[in-house]
């Protein structure tokens, strides 16, 4: 009874991290490597959390997440909705806030993470959370009590899907048969009760299939808007439908060193390549078996994670299911040591006069990040660690806890006359040579990537900041009573033949309602100007930086520009204020 209670409450512990973590403050970056130790330089950043209205929210938790750090710190607002931490070491953090019936609003999944730095000022925004609310009766119409009803994320707000696994909200009905989910950001949700569960049981309905609202399977289950501080009426009659079981056991841990948090089994549905269904079995320490139950027929992904040490943790390969009218049993997952990437950040000043006192990059102030490159891929299970390296004071950096497959590199820095100039990696074994240039043999890991496999440890990689930055800051021109086209964006693109295939030479901004625009961190030369609508077949995260890598739409937008003939260039730490562009025609409507 003992056993039992300790790993469900360890359990617990680790779902209210991953809640805290992932929902508020995001995933851990990794531990910077030693090095020199310098003076450190200190501060304080405060900020306000609050309401619709603009109106402070008094008494709420606010987490503040160091990018060198796991985990967070905490402190509350005052009366005011007010808070400051003080006595800050120089990093980029992260903030998050949670209050009974408040959400903060979902971010954009392609947008990359807010960081803020020593004294600035944040503002944190909740918005207050829809409810779903029903009642769960069994096919006799008598209530169904104690049963677990949840709702799971499946499109934000604004339409999109979740790119890592779809928040959801969980809570048991009650003696009549009623259940309440509040606290939900807007979106639109499938909601389910019975059937399997992310640790923990369920009790007398653990064994069931999914019932999903209002009496259906997956496949044909309603899809319900919430807004934010509605409440939205939803019935469930329970079909009470026996589930399967998946089982098996764990492989690969480190024999005599188990991890000591145990492992997560995660087993998986997609919609689309994004992961709307989560259940979590758990193993203890040194244990191997692990069982999910009430499983519905249908296709799914199953995989293992060891919840050890930063650098030591290890990944299953998803093993792809179906589950049809039957119990699984004798999986075997193979659990495997993650991978790293190591490298060295390398600042270049620039002797130019124009350049001259200008702010230097801060290593505590940056962060080198990698991220899958394949489109639609399944994500991974639940993980504590973001693919993320910040560099110690001489600018060596590494990105721990890496599963296997082909990754992108980008960096983030706060210098705003300094440029990314390229990421490179002298040719080794874990490089394809077809694949470096014959000029300096090094692989252009910018343009190129680089593919991973599990326990690999890839080392030499250099990133090139450079001084001289330029920044374009403008607007569109609109005639008297014209309004800017929505999804409309503005690109930079290299004049020079010689830079055609230089993907940090590309450069795209949407434009707001208000028809501004700012683009900065450019690197000198000459671009071509094109302010360009997206087709309405076209969706947005296709055209916000990711496929800019791709040759085929480089090549477009390059003849596209080249064609528009306005051309621009940039001198070293140049400012371009108040240029402005005409706005295009807007692309006609096709039925």
């Amino acid at each position: 009874m003992f056993a039992r209670e300790l790993a469900t409450k360890t359990r617990l512990v680790i779902l209210a991290m991953t809640s805290i973590l992932a929902g508020a403050l995001s995933l851990q970056a990794q531990t910077p490597l030693p090095g020199p130790k310098p003076e450190p330089i200190t501060g304080s950043i405060s900020g306000r959390v609050i309401n619709e209205s603009g109106q402070g929210i008094p008494n709420v938790m606010v987490y503040a997440r160091a990018s060198v750090t796991f985990a967070p710190r905490i402190t509350a607002t005052d009366s005011e909705g007010n808070f400051k931490f003080d006595g800050l070491d120089s990093a980029l953090y992260m903030f998050g806030t949670a209050a009974p019936g408040y959400v903060m609003p979902a971010p954009d999944p392609e947008a990359e993470p807010v960081y803020y730095r020593l004294n600035e000022s944040v503002s944190l925004n909740l918005v207050k959370g829809g409810v779903i609310t029903g009642t769960v009766l069994s096919s006799a119409g008598e209530p169904v009590v104690q049963v677990q009803v949840r709702a799971v994320l499946i499109r934000d707000a604004n339409g999109k899907a979740p790119k890592s696994v779809g928040f959801q909200v969980t809570r048991t009905t009650d003696d009549r048969g009623v259940y309440r989910l509040y606290g939900l950001g807007p979106g639109t949700y499938l909601v389910s009760a019975g059937g399997r569960n992310s640790f923990g049981s369920n009790g007398a309905y653990d064994e069931d299939a999914p019932t999903y609202a209002p009496s259906s399977t997956r496949d044909t289950a309603a899809q319900i808007s919430v807004n934010s501080g509605e409440e939205t009426n939803v019935d469930i009659k329970y079909r009470g439908e026996p589930g399967h079981a998946v089982s098996g056991i764990v492989t690969g841990m480190p024999e005599g060193n188990p991890s000591p948090f145990g492992t997560n089994i995660s087993l998986m549905q997609y919609d689309n390549g994004v992961p709307i269904n989560i259940a979590l079995a758990y193993t203890p320490p040194g244990g191997k078996a692990f069982a999910i139950y009430g499983v519905a027929d249908g296709e799914y992904g199953l995989s293992a994670q060891s919840m050890s040490a930063p650098g030591s943790s290890g990944l299953s390969e998803t093993r792809h299911i179906t589950v049809k009218g039957a119990d699984i049993s004798g999986i075997e997952l193979n659990i495997k040591p993650l991978g790293s990437i190591a490298g060295h950040v390398v600042l270049a000043k620039s002797e130019i006069a124009e350049c001259k006192n200008k702010r230097q990059p801060l290593f505590s102030e940056m962060v080198v990040a990698v991220r899958r490159g394949e489109k639609q891929k399944p994500a991974e299970p639940l993980s504590f660690f973001a693919p993320e390296g910040v560099p110690n004071q001489s600018g060596d950096f590494q990105i721990k806890n890496l599963g296997s497959g082909q990754y992108n590199f980008g960096a983030r820095f706060f210098a705003r006359y300094w440029y990314l100039k390229s990421i490179v990696q002298e040719n080794s074994a874990t490089v394809p040579p077809a694949k470096t240039t014959a000029a300096n043999s090094q692989t252009d890991l910018a343009k190129n990537g680089v593919t991973l496999k599990f326990g690999e440890n890839i080392s030499g990689v250099r990133v090139n900041l450079a001084e001289g930055a330029a920044s374009l800051h403008g607007s569109f021109k609109l005639e008297t009573g014209q309004t800017v086209p929505p999804k409309l964006f503005v690109y930079l693109v290299p004049a020079e033949k010689e830079s055609a295939e230089d993907v940090l030479r590309f450069f795209a901004n949407e434009i707001g309602s208000d028809g501004a625009f700012a683009l900065n961190n450019l690197p000198p030369g000459r671009y071509w100007v094109l302010a360009q609508v997206t087709p309405n077949n076209e969706t947005q995260p296709e055209i916000k930086g990711r496929l800019l890598t791709d040759a085929e739409t480089r090549a477009t937008l390059r003849r596209t520009a080249e064609a528009g003939k306005l051309l621009l260039e940039f001198t070293p730490c140049q400012n371009v204020v108040d240029y402005q562009l005409p706005v295009p025609p807007q692309p006609s409507q096709k039925n």
